[in-house]
């Protein structure tokens, strides 16, 4: 480039030396004082306008520069730079607790990961953190994470992808069991997430599940809805539930719980004013499934979960996800991130819409005396670890 613009200079300063040569070699009618001064006034104007002339021309061919290298920047940009051959990738996990939804995320991502890397030649080292369900320890962990500089983390559960986004703009993060990223504010779109994060959503068809709610209870006449009340996307379900429950011209009432302490009483108290319960995908409610089961079995209480391992911990029938897919999902965008340099800003959001199955638990039917003829069309939950 720098030889281009030194050419262009040389080639417009002969020129212009050409024209003043010309322009002192014609009349003859002046004196030669004249022909002296006119010579110099022409030699002075002759050197200025060579001199913006190259001026321009240096201005012009710069400014075509800039322009080219921004373009190839920005193309370098858009392709993203493949791995180098043989990297070991460093990943943070961040669990927000230990149920078996999360764990199997957990492991599905982990593991599709992991092959899909040492397929390439690439490995992986795996830092997993459990917090214990500690919004405080999200928070430490997320830190960590940055401190160490880890080239991606992925986040497990709503409140653990918060901490993250808060801790970091600039590490890659891909979420996973977070029903929708945008109300839980940490992108603009899930077409186009805008931030540094983006991942894989475990929102079920609510509709669906609500209508199954209404064929297992066809003469309920106000129904439950139980969730924690500081759980974003779990207020995010029940607002669909709401919806469809409004269509169908069903009564409904929130129980909500701010912690797993309030749980027993607030079943209790819905147990004498509902004839069924929903429950979203609710990390707290689902840790604490065994709660609401001991005082929902007694009373013969009915309950359609948001996911299948709530199902079989007490609930009577889901229509559910796999959320070990769900991790192999979002294993796919880290890859794609970390070997071929995708920017998570730019990826869609990917929702899990193969594999969900409605299911119910042969011992809660059982439990609470329940009519099999209306499970007919579901399948049992194998019951075995």
């Amino acid at each position: 480039m720098k030889k281009k613009i030194l050419a262009a200079v040389l080639s417009g300063a002969m020129i212009l030396s050409m024209t003043g040569c010309a322009r002192t070699a014609g009349g003859n009618t002046t004196t030669a004082t004249d022909t002296q001064a006119e010579a110099s006034t022409e030699a002075e104007s002759t050197d200025a306008a060579a001199e913006e002339s190259i001026e321009e021309v240096a201005e012009d061919t710069a400014d075509a520069a800039a322009e080219e290298s921004t373009e190839e920047t920005a193309d370098a940009a858009a392709e993203g730079e493949k791995a180098e051959a043989g990297k070991t990738f460093h990943v943070g996990v961040i669990q927000l607790v230990e149920h078996p939804a999360l764990d199997a995320a957990t492991k599905g991502f982990e593991e599709g990961l992991q092959e899909a890397l040492e397929a390439d030649g690439y490995s992986v080292e795996f830092d997993y953190q459990n917090a214990q369900g500690e919004q405080a320890n999200c928070a430490t962990i997320a830190t960590k994470f940055v401190n160490d500089k880890d080239d991606l983390i992925m986040a497990n559960a709503t409140p653990a992808l918060q901490a993250v986004a808060a801790a970091t703009g600039d590490i890659p993060v891909v979420g996973t069991s977070i029903t929708d990223y945008k109300s839980a504010g940490v992108i603009n779109d899930n077409n186009a997430p805008g931030t540094n994060v983006t991942g894989a959503s475990d929102l079920a068809p609510v509709d669906e599940q609500i209508k199954l709610l209404q064929t297992l209870v066809p003469e309920a006449k106000q129904v439950g809805i139980l969730y924690c009340s500081s759980e974003a996307n779990s207020k995010f379900q029940v607002d669909l539930a709401a919806e469809a429950l409004d269509a169908a011209g069903i009564a409904y009432k929130e129980y909500t719980v701010a912690d797993s302490n309030e749980i027993q009483s607030v079943v209790t108290n819905a147990i004498g004013n509902c004839d069924c319960l929903y429950i979203p995908t609710d990390n707290t409610i689902a840790d604490n499934m065994s709660i609401v089961k001991n005082a929902a079995w007694p009373a013969k209480l009915p309950i359609v979960c948001g996911e299948e391992n709530m199902c079989k911990n007490g609930g009577l029938a889901t229509l559910s996800i796999s959320y070990y897919d769900l991790g192999v999902t979002a294993g796919k965008q880290a890859y794609e991130i970390l070997v071929n340099g995708k920017n998570p800003a730019e990826m869609p959001i990917e929702f899990v819409s193969e594999g969900i199955t409605s299911e119910y638990n042969p011992e809660t039917a059982e439990a609470i005396e329940f009519d099999t003829s209306l499970l007919e069309g579901l399948t049992a939950i194998e019951m075995g670890e």
